[in-house]
């Protein structure tokens, strides 16, 4: 049997020990596609639980030993009971250096890097060619925000060390300071972590036989009341959460949609997303003035010739403008941009369009003909929409969207793109429309699947179909956005509520005061490979295109709210 197959029936036995309790998951993906397993406690992401989260870590070296003795600790906190589960929710990455194990290659990981070098690990997320799994664990462990941190180690003597952020606990363990490079541990202890707050952190080395005692004392310490608060970045988390929608609706509309160069929709979307918030907040600071100004040039010379599908679509405003400013002109716009698609026949993808099916013109095509029906009433525009959503014959039997038709990938934005472009001709599309069942069960069947694959979190993975490919930001921006859309408009099952907030959840946690986001992936044309989808750079601050659909979920969840 081979190490991963030994871990993961470890980690199965324990969820069997405990049901309910456990659910088997991945934090991260090693350069040979390997997962880095992880078991998740159910109150891992809770906003309400008043369990204290522990994260335990083990096999960082990549050391056998280590490995094993973070399997025992698992074992003796499970055999614990009620006693220990109702009052502490472990969660555990006892291999977290699966590479190096399986390879041998301890303390390395067989690619040049070492995942218990130096922290916090500086750019290249997820794609460093030789330490991905520093990354994936230091984001991982950052947007847990666990109350306290436990990395076992085996050795020959009993040893504890605590970090910066531990110090209340050092002294009932006899622990010293952790000292040395800047491990993982003094790293999480310190500073302000992926901008959010210290993690208390401990260190045990400790023979096999001396573990169940020293777990025991640990454990006994943490079930007292006030030993062990909320970390630091777990209240950081709290109070993001804790902002109301339309606050965090008017920091996205302070950081974007200010600029229209180049021509996209990552600069239509923002712009849009702001117009949408006048009309929450009709009485505030008038952004008007300054969007007619910026849109001015554009809107006097007109939708330009043979723009691609994703410049016709910046101009999603242009209906809303109209609307906002009282001048009829700007839906002109949308008429002109929508002129611009022409069918190539039945079966076939309309110009300009990809002739391959991708999930972005879903959205592209949606956004701009779904406008131009409303404007006019021609059902032309209607019909080349429905007829370009059906013939894609991209969407799987499970409800999830290859990219197109020569990449039968399912990349997390790619089917954010179809579930906004479903949600957006949903929108548009007559009652009595002849395509709109057969639409409207796509829809439900993405949204189904989007749910099913959610993360505990509340995100979406990079790569749908991958776990521990990381946690992305639009495509759970998207997701929510076209579940509330579908929501507040009916045609969705008031069930997927929880799904949605949850989606918020998240969302929320990764916006911070300033419109700062968290692992929006870098643009993405068509790869060739899952390595080339899994190595697309992760943006962890301004990006346009995070923040406008992160404004468009913001508006459209306070939307819900109000009903309206």
């Amino acid at each position: 049997m081979s190490t991963e197959e030994t871990i993961k029936d470890a980690i199965d036995t324990l969820i069997r020990a405990r049901p309910g309790f456990w659910s088997r998951t991945a934090c991260g993906v090693t350069r040979s596609l390997g997962q880095i397993p992880a078991l998740l406690d159910r109150n891992a992401y809770s906003v309400e639980t008043s369990r204290t989260r522990i994260l335990l870590i083990g096999g960082l070296t990549g050391y056998q030993a280590d490995v094993d003795m973070a399997l025992h600790a698992l074992e003796l906190f499970a055999g614990g009971g009620d006693s220990l589960s109702l009052r502490i929710a472990l969660s555990a990455v006892p291999c977290a250096n699966p590479d190096g194990l399986r390879l041998n290659s301890a303390p390395g990981n067989g690619t040049g890097g070492n995942p218990s070098g130096f922290y916090p690990p500086e750019g290249k997320f997820f794609y460093d060619p030789e330490d991905p799994e520093k990354r994936y664990l230091w984001r991982w462990i950052c947007f847990q925000a666990p109350d306290l941190v436990l990395e076992l180690q085996s050795g020959d003597s009993l040893k504890w060390e605590a970090n910066q952020a531990a110090q209340s606990l050092a002294p009932g363990l006899a622990a010293k300071t952790i000292s040395g490079e800047q491990g993982l541990l003094a790293a999480l202890g310190t500073g302000h972590p992926d901008g959010l707050g210290t993690i208390p952190g401990l260190r045990m080395t400790a023979t096999d036989e001396q573990l169940p005692r020293e777990l025991g004392r640990l454990f006994s310490m943490l079930r007292q009341l006030d030993v062990l608060d909320r970390s630091d970045a777990r209240k950081a988390l709290d109070s993001r959460r804790n902002r109301p929608k339309i606050e965090i609706a008017n920091v996205l509309a302070m950081a974007y949609g200010h600029t229209f160069e180049p021509v996209v929709y990552t600069q239509g979307v923002p712009i849009s997303g702001r117009l949408r918030l006048i009309q929450l907040e009709p009485g505030g600071d008038d952004p008007l003035p300054g969007i007619t100004s910026l849109l001015e040039r554009f809107a006097t010379g007109g939708v330009p010739e043979d723009l691609a599908p994703s410049a016709l679509a910046s101009v999603v405003w242009a209906d809303e403008l109209a609307d906002a400013a009282g001048e009829p002109r700007y839906n002109e716009l949308a008429v002109q941009a929508a002129e611009r698609f022409e069918s190539r026949g039945q079966g076939s993808a309309p110009k300009p369009c990809d002739p391959d099916f991708r999930t972005e013109d879903m959205f592209m095509s949606g956004a701009v003909l779904g406008r131009a029906f409303k404007l006019t009433g021609n059902t032309k525009y209607i019909d080349l929409l429905a007829s370009f959503i059906v013939d894609g014959k991209i969407q799987q039997n499970h409800g999830l969207f290859w990219h197109c038709r020569s990449a039968a990938y399912y990349w997390g934005r790619g089917n954010g793109f179809a579930a906004m472009g479903l949600a957006e001709t949903l929108t548009y599309l007559p009652e009595d429309h002849a395509q709109r069942p057969v639409i409207t069960t796509m829809y439900e069947r993405l949204m189904a699947s989007l749910r099913r694959l959610q993360h505990p979190s509340g995100t979406l993975n990079q790569i749908l179909d991958i776990p521990g490919s990381y946690l992305e930001f639009t495509a759970t921006c998207m997701m929510g956005y076209a579940m509330a859309r579908g929501l507040r408009l009916g045609f969705l099952p008031p069930d997927f509520r929880e799904s949605v907030d949850l989606a918020w959840q998240a969302v929320a946690e990764r916006v911070d005061d300033v419109g700062n986001v968290v692992d929006g992936c870098a643009s993405t044309g068509v790869q060739n490979n899952v390595r080339e989808y899994l190595d697309r750079p992760a943006i962890f601050g301004f990006d346009d295109r995070s923040g406008g659909m992160a404004l468009w979920f913001a508006v459209e969840m306070e939307r819900l709210d109000r009903g309206i």
